[in-house]
Formats: C-alpha cells, sequence, structure tokens
C-alpha cells in the first residue's frame, strides 16, 4: 500500500470558453488565430513535409515463379492479377517523376533565360543612365547639340 502524502492544491481551473460554430473559413481561421494568439510563450506545432508517396520496390527474390504450363489453379488468376497491378502501378509512378523532372528542367531554364533577359534589359538600361549622366551637364546649355547625343546611343550593345 502506497504511504500517505500530502494532499495536493486543487487545479487552477480554465474559464469556460462560449461555443462558437464558425459560420464560414474566415471566421474559423480567425477563431484559431485567436486561440493561438491567447498563449503567445507557447510553441506551435508545425507539421512537417510528408515524404512523397512511392510503390513498393520489386522484390529482389521471387519464391513462387508461375510456370508456363496449363491447369493453373483458381487462386493463381488473382496472384496474377496483383502482380500485374502493381508492376503497372510502379510503371506509372517512374512515368510521372520523369515528367516531373522534365518539368522542372523546363522551369529552370526558362528561369534562367528570364534572368538573363533582364540582365541584358538592366545593363542596356545603366549604359543609357551613364551616357546621359556624361554627356549632359547640370546646367544644359546650347552649345551641347544632337551631335553630342547621337555619339552616347552608338554605343556597341
Amino acid at each position: 500500500m502506497a504511504a500517505p502524502s500530502a494532499p495536493r492544491p486543487p487545479r487552477p481551473r480554465k474559464e469556460p470558453q462560449p461555443l462558437v460554430i464558425p459560420r464560414s473559413a474566415a471566421e474559423e481561421q480567425r477563431l484559431r488565430l485567436e486561440r493561438l494568439m491567447r498563449n503567445p510563450e507557447k510553441t506551435v506545432p508545425i507539421p512537417e513535409k510528408l515524404n512523397e508517396w512511392a510503390p513498393r520496390p520489386p522484390p529482389e527474390f521471387v519464391r513462387d515463379v508461375m510456370g508456363s504450363s496449363a491447369g493453373a489453379g483458381s487462386g493463381e488468376f488473382h496472384v496474377y492479377r496483383h502482380l500485374r497491378r502493381r508492376e503497372y502501378q510502379r510503371q506509372d509512378f517512374m512515368d510521372a517523376m520523369a515528367e516531373k523532372q522534365r518539368l522542372d528542367e523546363e522551369f529552370q531554364k526558362k528561369l534562367e533565360r528570364n534572368k538573363m533577359i533582364a540582365e541584358e534589359q538592366t545593363a542596356k538600361r545603366r549604359r543609357k543612365r551613364l551616357c546621359l549622366n556624361h554627356l549632359i551637364p547640370s546646367s544644359f546649355t546650347a552649345k551641347l547639340g544632337a551631335a553630342s547625343w547621337v555619339g552616347c546611343f552608338s554605343l556597341p550593345h
């Protein structure tokens, strides 16, 4: 029998919260945020990214190899059907992964191309800006004619 211990102090009671049924998604989100902000020191559980589904790899060693003789039992068809379904599923998965990889590569190439175009446009504008700053003094006079402008914009691009 356990030894008698000192009585515990009673737990502090939580304040009863009114039952609120959210009428929209925005209201539900607002209620969740309010609940999180009641205790800002409490850590918020952030779920990790789930791993992508992948089919089981084919077995290394097949124990019961189907023979080519006629007269297979009634259960053999179901075994064959399941094997075929798994193989088709595995092939579909590999095709989907190859397509995803191809799309990712295309996207990366597109990003690189857009980045190069943006850099070229920035360089062109920089040349134009530098040219204008060097050729046109702050006190624009009539001495500077169109001839000084022509040299500026005929720079090699």
